[in-house]
């Protein structure tokens, strides 16, 4: 046995157990993005005085580790909140992978009354669904549930109320899975398969929720789209005769093409470049992230002092070496490296997963378009949702091949539509089923002309 004082608190580890590892079992929570491949960096901790890679380092001796705090990630919700509390109330609850947001709704009044918002605890285990899948594989699903279940509570507690009756619950397919403690390894290789998708009632008490009596999911459409993705069709206002798009942004990328008749719906593999965790100087939108950079004017989370680049950010600053032949359409930098501030940059590794990432969206996008046999006239509004679309600038998104020129002028930033969609149906109990029943889901896998437009769509 060694000795190992985090923080200033003392435990005890086995010989050759992993640091990383060790932390997760002892509270002392830090971001592995990457799943402890050793590939991102971000899980860097101070060990007897010098910086170590906490998923790489075995323990073979007493040891003392310092950990910076995980910094909470800026999330918008786009809720407008009353601030007035009524007599029957419940919650809503939108699990994302990366943040977690909490609706406190008056039925009374059809109306937010409060929203919480806190960082998903499960990327201590890794910054994609695959990641965590994984690691139900290899460890065990609790691990995931219980420090999910954790942070729930802790939210329900500040919102300071008698006991509520229900929670609906919305997120992608994987979260749900962890929040019931159902297993989501099916979902972890071919051929994909949940283990549910329809909706679910639990009792709270069951999954160790408290000051609630009963959670209810929303239902899912298949592994990649989930119940966040039909509570944002649910919000978004579906045409008679036109359609409209749904691109939710994150680490796995979900587009819909809808209309009132017909939905078609996809998942890209964007990976998790746009929370930052393969980009040399990524980082979620946390204190210190770069959101926007334009005409050499930098703008942080917080203002703070620039601390790394976050997806916005990225995009921005992609754009602007676009517009200022830094790189050119293939992506190609000369210098190899630019700086942003003296201690955060871009190199050329960056600019290609970024490539890799937009064409993946941009390719989907044609597609479903193509499967539906209509032009891009045909859309009347691009939805973006996801964690940064608040801030996200269109004119870079566009100008970087991540959104369609042709719709620039259709674009409505919708912030977290999983929220918003959830609320919506506890207001006015929209039939979900109607959703489910008709979408098509395209797997882009077996889509041979995805794989073409993914080529031709790498370019800047």
């Amino acid at each position: 046995m060694h000795k190992v004082t985090i923080n200033g608190m003392v435990y005890f580890a086995q010989d050759g157990e992993l640091l990383s590892v060790f932390l997760q079992k002892n509270g002392g929570n830090i971001p592995h993005p990457c799943a402890g491949n050793g590939i991102c960096k971000k899980c860097l901790v101070t060990v007897n005085g010098k910086e170590e890679l906490s998923c790489q380092y075995r323990i073979h001796s007493d040891i003392d580790v310092f950990t910076k705090k995980m910094s909470t990630i800026q999330a918008f919700s786009g809720a407008v909140a009353s601030h007035k509390r009524t007599e029957n109330m419940c919650f809503a609850l939108d699990i994302g992978t990366t943040t977690l947001a909490l609706a406190l709704v008056s039925l009374d009044d059809k109306s937010i009354v409060d929203v919480i918002t806190k960082t998903n605890p499960q990327i201590t285990y890794g910054a994609d669904v695959i990641s965590r899948i994984e690691y139900c594989r290899k460890n065990k699903s609790d691990d995931l549930k219980n420090i999910l279940i954790s942070v729930i509570n802790e939210m329900i507690s500040e919102f300071n109320v008698p006991e509520v009756r229900v929670m609906y619950a919305s997120g992608n397919t994987t979260m749900l899975h962890l929040l019931l403690g159902i297993d989501c390894t099916g979902m972890g290789h071919a051929p994909y398969t949940p283990s549910f998708t329809q909706s679910k009632t639990e009792q709270a008490e069951n999954l160790g929720l408290i000051g609630i009596k009963t959670v209810k999911t929303l239902p899912c459409i298949s592994a990649f789209v989930g119940a966040d993705i039909v509570a944002g069709i649910n919000y978004a206002e579906a045409s008679e005769n036109k359609f409209s798009l749904l691109v939710d942004l994150g680490t796995n990328a979900e587009i819909v093409l809808f209309s009132k008749g017909k939905i078609l719906c996809t998942s890209a593999a964007a990976g998790p470049c746009f929370e930052g965790a393969n980009i040399t100087c990524g980082m979620s939108a946390v204190n210190g992230a770069v959101l926007s950079y334009e005409d050499d004017e930098i703008q942080t989370v917080n203002s703070a002092p620039p601390e790394g680049i976050c997806g916005t950010g990225l995009i921005d600053i992609i754009s602007e070496l676009l517009k200022k032949n830094i790189i050119d359409e293939t992506g190609y930098m000369k210098c190899g490296k630019f700086f942003i501030s003296p201690e955060v940059f871009i190199n050329q590794a960056d600019i290609r997963q970024y490539q890799l990432a937009k064409s993946a969206v941009y390719s989907a996008i044609v597609c479903l378009i193509k499967e539906a046999k209509i032009s891009f006239d045909n859309i009347e509004k691009l939805y973006i949702s996801g964690g940064f679309s608040a801030k996200i600038n269109i004119e870079s998104a566009v100008s970087t091949g991540l959104l369609p020129e042709e719709l620039k002028e259709k674009c409505i930033a919708i912030n977290n539509s999983s929220l918003l969609g959830t609320v919506k149906y506890i207001c006015e109990k929209n039939d979900l089923s109607h959703i489910t029943e008709i979408a098509e889901y395209i797997d882009l896998s077996e889509n041979s002309d995805f794989s073409h437009k993914f080529i031709e769509n790498m370019m800047l």
